[in-house]
């Protein structure tokens, strides 16, 4: 592959790195926010486990010290086309500057472990329903 396709394929892994974070992020404010509202969505059976889902694998990288396969793909590609890890292209810089912070990692830790606790409070507290109730349409 030439080095703009490699960039390219980055930026792409970057992206859905970004709507990862994204998604784990704003779906634990709109379960918050939305179970005590009575939205029905929030109770979606499949939303709710693939929140809690991506929440426990993030929690579990983090208590393990591993570094997300998402990153480590993403600078492969990186480096194969002879880049910078981060800032090559307009993507890389704004999504890189969004996802990746210089914090000590317990502070992360203590983020995703407390992040997760609140998933699974939510969980117990507003139950997802079984079946076709809470369809997102």
């Amino acid at each position: 592959m030439d080095d703009h396709t490699l960039l390219l394929l980055a930026d792409i892994v970057l992206a859905a790195h970004a709507a990862l974070a994204l998604f784990l992020t704003f779906g634990l404010v709109v379960i918050l926010v939305g179970g005590p509202l009575g939205w029905r969505f929030v109770r979606n059976r499949a939303f709710r486990i693939t929140h809690l889902a991506g929440m426990a694998v993030v929690a579990g990288e983090s208590l393990l010290g591993l570094t997300c396969p998402l990153t480590d793909f993403e600078a492969a590609l990186r480096t194969a086309a002879r880049a910078p890890a981060y800032g090559e292209s307009f993507i890389a810089h704004w999504l890189g500057r969004f996802l990746f912070y210089d914090f000590d990692e317990r502070v992360f830790l203590a983020l995703y472990l407390a992040a997760l606790g609140l998933t699974l409070w939510a969980w117990r507290r507003w139950r997802a329903n079984s079946g076709n109730g809470g369809v997102i349409t």
